[in-house]
């Protein structure tokens, strides 16, 4: 997976033109939250999960690429990470978090080689 793919929903997901925020959030072993904001920036689309009481009430962001499924009916996003590997993720800054800096800290978690990368 290249970084621009990481970027990127993936060609099976189906997201065009539907607005995530709100939806639930499933990781591989669990519910973790709900999306806050949500992007369709080509190369650039990410959502921010706000996970309430789970992780004390921290916001996530997760790259459009690890996203493996929406069901649009049930309002819910499958993620293919777990629940662990989302919790030890790069802290979530508010002022920060649209900064090249921040992604490419992302980019390297999830990315390939990373700890948070599931293949």
């Amino acid at each position: 997976m290249t970084s621009y793919d990481l970027w990127s929903y993936s060609s099976t997901t189906t997201v065009a033109n539907v607005d995530l925020s709100g939806f639930t959030v499933e990781a591989l072993d669990g519910k973790i939250g709900k999306i806050d904001e949500a992007t369709n920036e080509a190369g650039g689309s990410f959502v921010v999960v706000d996970t309430g009481p789970w992780i004390f009430g921290k916001k996530v962001m997760l790259p459009a690429g690890v996203i493996r499924d929406v069901d649009l009916d049930a309002e819910t996003v499958f993620v293919n990470r777990t629940k662990d590997q989302i919790k030890n993720g790069p802290e979530f800054d508010e002022k920060t978090y649209r900064d090249e800096p921040y992604r490419n800290e992302l980019s390297s978690y999830y990315g390939p080689g990373g700890a948070g990368y599931t293949e």
